[in-house]
């Protein structure tokens, strides 16, 4: 059983603060060694349930937050960037399931840890109408190649956000955040046997992929009317309104692809 676990930074075990995400900050290190240890305990659980081969892609800005000689031996390591398919690089048809550790909310989410969809520049966004953050672009990836996220971890508003997306997925809360840049966290000795125990239960039941109905409508609201001039420019790209655009494509693997270009073109507001 192959496994593929794509990790954040803004929804691991005590991460509340910018200084904790950011590595022009000295609080960054102790937070990439949570980061890590959250990594290990859902690793630890997907080995209890039999995964055989089991890939950690590091999905946080620079991707290369993970600590590789801390890393449970039994995985391999994705680290930097860019990767072709970013914070899913190592998706495909062999991967059976997913799971998303120290995700966060989408952009309007309150009082979510450090709520954003990609980037800061990102009002909001859809796929087919329906909000989108990371969490339902990351899924829909996955379903393409028929893999399910089973298992995502992070505060009450990302595990809120993937029960109703996903339905009956195993999802672990790690803390309770009462503003963009305070929770009450759980300890990293509480959290990582609680994540054991998710990712171990996650594989030891079915679980759908996520499935968007086809051809898919890619709409992004950016902060700033420039933004929208300057994403107009990919080709077949759409206006919808002083700040928005959107993309129509026939599989999440376009789309993917079309949602970094709009991100880059876009740049900051």
């Amino acid at each position: 059983m192959k496994v593929l676990i794509s990790v954040d930074m803004e929804g691991i075990t005590g991460v509340v603060s910018q200084s904790h995400t950011s590595s022009s900050h000295a609080e960054y290190q102790r937070f990439r060694k949570l980061m890590t240890a959250d990594a290990n305990a859902a690793i630890e659980g997907a080995l209890a349930a039999g995964a055989t081969d089991i890939v950690v892609n590091d999905s946080h800005a620079d991707m290369d937050n993970i600590l590789v000689e801390e890393l449970n031996p039994a995985a391999r390591l994705i680290s930097g960037s860019p990767k072709p398919f970013s914070m899913m690089e190592g998706v495909g048809s062999d991967v059976e399931a997913v799971f998303l550790v120290g995700y966060h909310a989408r952009a309007g989410s309150a009082p979510a840890i450090h709520d954003h969809t990609w980037t800061g520049s990102v009002f909001q966004a859809s796929l087919n109408g329906k909000p989108m953050g990371e969490i339902m672009l990351n899924a829909a990836l996955a379903g393409h190649f028929n893999a399910p996220v089973v298992l995502v971890t992070g505060d009450q508003l990302a595990t809120a956000e993937a029960r109703e997306l996903l339905g009956d997925v195993e999802t672990v809360t790690v803390k309770i955040a009462v503003g963009r840049n305070a929770a009450d966290c759980l300890p990293p000795a509480k959290t990582a046997p609680i994540i054991r125990r998710a990712a171990q239960k996650a594989l030891e039941r079915k679980h759908a992929p996520l499935d968007i109905k086809r051809p898919i409508t890619l709409g992004i609201e950016f902060w700033r009317s420039v933004q929208a001039e300057r994403a107009e420019l990919m080709p077949g790209a759409r206006r919808t309104g002083s700040r928005s655009v959107e993309w129509v494509g026939e599989n999440m693997v376009s789309i993917y692809r079309t949602w970094r270009a709009f991100i880059y073109l876009a740049g900051n507001p």
